[in-house]
């Protein structure tokens, strides 16, 4: 693949996100990476996504504002608990679910896109073990790409169609780590906790907690966070 291709890679700081950059860079793409400040509960996971980026070698990172609080609605968002130790992840929708969250950032990825020059776009979201959004299914993705298609000038003006990447769609949490270490993701860069303390520790009991730990486990690795005891 030529090298000088430009992919645009939406970046949360988490586990997924920094394997789908390693992933994006390993196949020959200069990375734009993207990240929000949406009104989310903490900034650790930008923290995590800033030192992700610059050591997974991202060509530039743009961090965008979004007041997605004014909107409300999910625990991510608004002054509502995050849910602990469920036992039913993945059967319905959470409340930690943010509306319309991944089409807002894919529709900033694809305005960048325009700009970069890009016809890639590169997202972390799985369809396996998650917690039931229904903005990281692949019939979403699928349907997204071909709006984008549609949409942009450049679809418009040249023949190159725009692919949206979701390389981790069809993958379990414990694959998801193996290729990590294998593409030589530092895992302790990055942070996937919903409800951190003051000093990023996670928490170990909210659903991404728990989605990452047994991912390490069946992976047969350990997870360098800390977590309590």
């Amino acid at each position: 693949m030529n090298s000088e291709k430009t992919a645009v890679v939406l970046l949360s700081g988490g586990m997924d996100s920094a394997v789908v950059l390693a992933i994006a860079r390993g196949a020959g793409f200069a990375c734009e990476a993207l990240s929000f400040d949406y009104g989310q509960r903490h900034r650790h996971e930008l923290e995590a996504a800033r030192r992700v980026a610059a050591a997974l070698g991202a060509k530039g990172h743009t961090v965008l504002p979004i007041d997605m609080r004014a909107i409300g609605g999910s625990a991510l968002t608004a002054d509502i608990d995050v849910p602990k130790d469920r036992d039913d992840i993945g059967e319905g929708i959470p409340i930690t679910y943010v509306p319309a969250r991944n089409t807002i950032f894919l529709s900033y990825a694809l305005a960048l896109a325009e700009v970069k020059g890009a016809r890639d776009i590169f997202i972390g979201v799985n369809a396996l073990d998650y917690s039931g959004y229904p903005d990281c299914r692949p019939e979403y993705i699928a349907a997204y790409e071909r709006m984008a298609n549609l949409a942009t000038k450049a679809s418009v003006e040249s023949e190159a169609a725009l692919k949206i990447h979701s390389p981790l769609s069809e993958m379990r949490k414990a694959d998801i780590v193996r290729e990590g270490a294998e593409l030589g993701v530092d895992f302790a860069m990055t942070h996937s906790c919903y409800d951190p303390d003051a000093e990023g520790g996670s928490c170990g009991r909210c659903d991404a907690c728990v989605l990452r730990l047994k991912g390490f486990e069946e992976a047969g690795m350990t997870d360098p966070l800390p977590y309590p005891a």
